[in-house]
């Protein structure tokens, strides 16, 4: 939603709660400019909201509904707690009038005194807050009946000649009675307390203490003048929010917050180890039986673990959708994680559902002191990857040397979009040779970054969603450049190859690209072939079906020759295949297999291609076990070389001298 439509729909459920001495549009202004200051300065918009005078009993709650959608809750928190504290000094600025009044006007006590006794007991017996009057024995000589009713009497008289230190709390009384002294003896004109006072009925409510002294004509301290003001409903909401946002609102346990500034705690040297667990199959329960069940089954874990965190002593938070993470003193990983499963396999029945807990588990055991909290989250969150990968119900422990691996790894990922955009990748050609009669059949265009082959490039582009947009750039730009090959040299440009990644293989808009690529640049459809991923076509994609249909020759890249794969070959008109493997030695026992294998594919009408072949000893025992093609015997080059070989070729000999 946008700002402006958010202050009018602010400004609207504001005004009904308090009189607010402005114009409309001047409301929605200043709200306007507070929702603009709100992420950065929550307290500044509260004390905003009070100097704007909206504060009615209602204004907090209307602010809150309005603006919960579009703002977190810790931001929201933060405005509610500041609003409370401005409240708080608004109201006591108030009264520090009030005590001025009273002040003068028992000064003025010759003069005017029936006049000003009537005002200062209109103003004491009226004031919302709590009024006591005592001498400095702590003898209540006057109160009013807001007090009365905050200590749980009937009126003001009831407090009368009471000691009003019998309604602190005993723990507090030693430190209010010298931050009375301080008063009295001058050391600070007034104090401001937060107390907790205990009522007739023994409940305890919590105030905000203000208090000073009251003159006489010659300027001595005769009396304390106390003013309360009942918070108990702010402090509990504050509590509430507290709460809110250091624990998970559906299972009850610590949030990733609050586990973490723990975690910093415990980070004093003792030997510790950190489990960072991830539910099995967790999607499989919310999709197929709802998130209703799914919330339950959350809650269920969450039960099992607190009950079994407090009979270790462990510390358990829920730090993700259905991650959880355990915090132990150093023990036996092996025992401790058999224990975890146990407690999460016991029979499990969600309406009427018996569902099979698991949970893939992340370790990291005894860290060194000098590591840091979200660190240790980070490697832990790392090891549960780790287990993960490996499939259900498995366990990882955290390696500090394969994180670095991993890391530098995740890193490259990380930096390629920049890399793309300055132009760092480019694109490069390498040769296909026919085996039999070594001549080169076309060119294979591929991506070249840094020391990174083509594939690892790839596959880098696939772990951060960037290989559509990449490869659909390597797809526009190789058919340009293979069109100016062909308007230059004709029938001796070669053929352009390109290998397609497994996300563009299934793409839903390549035969589209295919063909805008292929009108915007000219090149003819049979100067192009297309190699896609095979696990596409066998997870029923059909773009290779669609593509030749619109003339485009095709092949499939990754091939094993399982039966699977082979059975496609009956299915899918393609061209060729391409694996990549190491070269049949003729002594090997799996020659005859692999050329049984390359003659069953030839049955099909299908020629057998391999990749990242670099010698001539490795093509010569492809060709004898069958092989048509090789891609790599020759250093791939660029658009420009590639341009230069041809035009070297096209040139006649010099002649003879």
């Amino acid at each position: 939603m946008e700002l402006p439509e958010l202050a009018a729909r602010w400004m609207h459920a504001l005004t009904p709660t308090a009189y607010i001495p402005l114009s409309h549009a001047e409301i929605e202004q200043a709200l306007l400019d507070s929702l603009r200051e709100l992420p950065g300065s929550p307290e500044s918009v509260a004390y905003r909201l009070v100097s704007l005078h909206a504060t009615g009993p209602d204004s907090l709650r209307a602010t809150i509904e309005v603006l919960s959608p579009a703002f977190e809750l810790p931001v929201l928190a933060r405005m509610a707690s500041a609003y409370a504290q401005a409240m708080r000094m608004d109201a006591f600025d108030q009264q520090e009038e009030i005590k001025v009044a009273i002040v003068r006007a028992k000064q003025r006590v010759e003069r005017t005194l029936m006049v000003s006794q009537a005002r200062f007991q209109e103003v004491f017996d009226s004031a919302a807050l709590g009024i006591a009057i005592t001498d400095f024995t702590g003898r209540c000589v006057q109160a009013n009946d807001a007090l009365a009713e905050i200590v749980g009497l009937e009126s003001g008289a009831d407090v009368n000649d009471r000691d009003l230190r019998d309604f602190y709390h005993p723990e507090d009384v030693a430190a209010l009675g010298a931050s009375y002294r301080k008063v009295q003896e001058g050391h600070v004109d007034r104090f401001r307390d937060q107390r907790k006072l205990i009522r007739v009925d023994g409940e305890p409510v919590w105030v905000h203490l203000a208090v000073s002294v009251l003159r006489d004509a010659d300027g001595e301290p005769t009396h304390h003048v106390t003013m309360v003001e009942d918070i108990s409903e702010l402090h509990l909401l504050q509590r509430s929010l507290d709460h809110q946002l250091l624990h998970d609102s559906l299972t009850g346990l610590s949030n990733r917050q609050h586990f973490i500034s723990q975690v910093e705690r415990r980070l004093d040297g003792r030997p510790i180890t950190l489990y960072h667990l991830g539910l099995d199959a967790f999607s499989v329960v919310n999709n197929g039986l709802g998130q209703e069940t799914g919330d339950k089954l959350l809650k269920i874990v969450a039960t099992r673990l607190g009950r079994f965190a407090d009979e270790k002593g462990a510390m358990v938070a829920r730090v993700g959708g259905d991650e959880f993470a355990i915090l132990v003193a150093s023990d036996t990983v092996t025992s401790t994680v058999e224990e975890i499963q146990e407690v999460l396999g016991e029979p499990t029945f969600v309406d009427d559902h018996g569902i099979a807990l698991s949970a893939s588990i992340g370790v990291v055991d005894r860290p060194p002191a000098f590591v840091t909290a979200a660190e240790l989250m980070r490697c832990a969150n790392s090891a549960l990857r780790q287990a993960k990968a490996r499939g259900k119900r498995q366990w990882a422990l955290h390696d500090p040397h394969d994180d670095a691996r991993r890391r530098g790894k995740y890193a490259l990922a990380a930096s390629m979009p920049g890399a793309w955009e300055h132009g760092e990748i480019e694109i490069v050609y390498a040769p296909v040779h026919d085996l039999e009669t070594s001549e080169v059949l076309g060119a294979v265009a591929r991506l070249h970054w840094d020391d990174l082959s083509h594939n690892d490039t790839m596959a880098l582009a696939d772990s951060t969603g960037l290989s559509l947009p990449i490869g659909r750039w390597l797809l526009r730009e190789a058919c340009a450049q293979a069109a100016r090959w062909v308007a230059e040299f004709g029938d001796r440009a070669p053929t352009l190859h390109i290998a397609l990644g497994a996300l563009q293989s299934r793409d839903e808009d390549l035969v589209a690209d295919v063909k805008r690529a292929l009108d915007e640049t000219g090149l003819p459809a049979e100067r192009l072939r297309l190699s896609l991923d095979i696990a596409s076509v066998l997870a029923g994609d059909d773009n290779a079906v669609v593509l030749h249909d619109n003339g485009i020759v095709t092949a499939l890249d990754g091939f094993h020759g399982g039966h699977d794969e082979l059975a496609v070959l009956t299915e899918v008109p393609v061209r060729s295949v391409i694996t990549r493997a190491p070269a049949p030695s003729p002594d090997s026992p799996l020659y005859q297999a692999m050329r049984a294998l390359i003659a069953t594919v030839h049955s099909f009408g299908v020629r057998f291609g391999v990749d990242e072949v670099h010698t001539h000893a490795d093509a010569e025992h492809w060709r004898q076990a069958g092989a048509d093609g090789v891609i790599g015997l020759l250093p791939a080059l660029t658009a420009a070389e590639v341009t230069e070989l041809l035009a070297t070729a096209a040139s006649p000999p010099p002649a003879a001298s």
